[in-house]
């Protein structure tokens, strides 16, 4: 399994790696190895290798805590059909705790994007996450929920989870954390693209206590 952390290491670029770190600022080793890279890599992985071998590569790539390696971890495991999926789950829900910098929680949380669109049931553990004393994970709440802001047609349950997850945005806007005014704004201008009506009454009920910056970003694309 090393070798795909010793291909990554391979592709090491020094002068990509300094600017990286001081873009992404959280303490850790860089590679500056570009995204396009990264995705041929996870693509080769998805094609090659087994389900149970991609976990076991994704959670080696994670744990060496390595930016680009967390995020080929990530990539690895973002695919819409997985069967089975429990493993897949479990290893990304489990990396939520270690999320510190927004580039590598938001590619793990496009893996977990396509877990609950597979099971939406594990929205219940989602909410958990809310009440969450670290505010990465109450952050990746909305993010890994961004499924439910994209249909235009939605059924009566997706309806449903939209507004449970509405409802959780709704306890964010006093949270004065720049990065959760970010995702609530966030969320809110992706459903304002389907379904305005709804943001304008969010807009209209919680706007007055979000930060300036998230309610421009919510109202981004209404009339």
């Amino acid at each position: 399994m090393t070798c795909w952390l010793d291909r990554l290491r391979a592709l090491e670029d020094p002068e990509r790696a300094k600017g990286a770190a001081a873009y992404h600022k959280a303490p850790r080793t860089y590679l500056g190895v570009p995204n396009p890279v990264l995705n041929d890599l996870a693509k080769e992985a998805r094609q090659t290798l087994s389900v149970a071998d991609r976990v076991a590569v994704a959670r080696e790539l994670w744990a060496s805590d390595i930016h680009e390696a967390r995020i080929l971890a990530a990539k690895i495991l973002t695919q819409a059909r997985i069967r089975p999926d429990d493993a897949v789950w479990e290893t990304v829900r489990g990396w939520v705790p270690d999320f510190d910098a927004w580039a590598i929680a938001d590619h793990a949380c496009m893996a977990g994007q396509k877990r609950l669109v597979a099971d939406p049931a594990r929205l219940d553990e989602i909410e958990r996450w809310t009440a969450s004393d670290h505010m990465w994970t109450r952050r990746a709440a909305l993010v890994i929920t961004l499924p439910w802001t994209k249909q235009n047609h939605p059924k009566p349950e997706e309806l449903a989870a939209r507004d449970r997850v509405l409802g959780w945005a709704a306890g964010y806007v006093d949270d004065r954390d720049w990065f959760i005014q970010k995702a609530v704004g966030w969320w809110l201008r992706d459903l304002s693209k389907h379904d305005p009506s709804r943001v304008r009454s969010f807009l209209d009920e919680n706007g007055g206590r979000m930060k300036a910056f998230a309610r421009k970003e919510a109202s981004k694309y209404l009339d």
